[in-house]
């Protein structure tokens, strides 16, 4: 996924939240110090302070910086007039279960999220986002309101599910199996832009 550009790429910062996602991308957070971090980051405890306060602080960082990237993905997936909304929808997938996909650093961080954790606001601002963005989607197709808000809803509920799943099990071919059932039942075959939506 593209990477937000508001902030330039030369801000040490910036440049520490990407050391630090791709580093827990692979190796998880668990209970890992903010001195843990600063070692595997290859830069200082007092930098990391400096930055970001504590290690509440970097991890609400973290999760401003992913949601960006959700967010930039779902603008950039929107496809264009006469693409079908299924194969918009199934491009977005794929990138979502790519081997460097971030879904278990997201679950990991959404835990502490449910008990108010400093970024628990961020987790709740882009689940709404992308309901509103997938709804957005949907009514280009035709759809009328209360079923495109209806279908989003129900399909964020239904990707955690099966990124939850497959990240448990590693079955690729049963993840795909799963949404492609739940695409072809609940979202229309129709190209975006089709001249229901007038």
């Amino acid at each position: 996924m593209r990477r937000d550009t508001r902030e330039s790429d030369s801000s040490p910062r910036e440049d520490l939240v990407r050391r630090a996602i791709g580093h827990f991308t692979v190796h998880g957070i668990g209970d890992t110090s903010l001195r843990g971090i600063a070692a595997a980051l290859e830069t200082s405890h007092r930098m990391l302070i400096y930055h970001f306060g504590s290690r509440e602080g970097l991890l609400a960082a973290l999760v401003s910086s992913l949601r960006r990237d959700l967010e930039n993905a779902l603008v950039e997936m929107a496809g264009t007039p006469g693409e079908s909304l299924r194969d918009v929808v199934w491009r977005y997938w794929s990138t979502l279960i790519a081997p460097t996909s971030i879904a278990p650093l997201l679950f990991e961080l959404s835990v502490p999220a449910m008990r108010d954790a400093p970024w628990a606001d961020s987790f709740r601002e882009g689940s709404a986002a992308w309901t509103a963005g997938l709804a957005a989607l949907l009514r280009r197709a035709g759809e009328p309101e209360e079923r495109a808000v209806i279908v989003a809803r129900m399909s964020m509920s239904v990707v955690r599910g099966v990124l939850w799943e497959l990240a448990i099990t590693g079955d690729r071919t049963a993840a795909d199996a799963t949404m492609h059932a739940f695409v072809d039942a609940h979202w229309p075959n129709r190209p975006i832009g089709d001249p229901a939506t007038s």
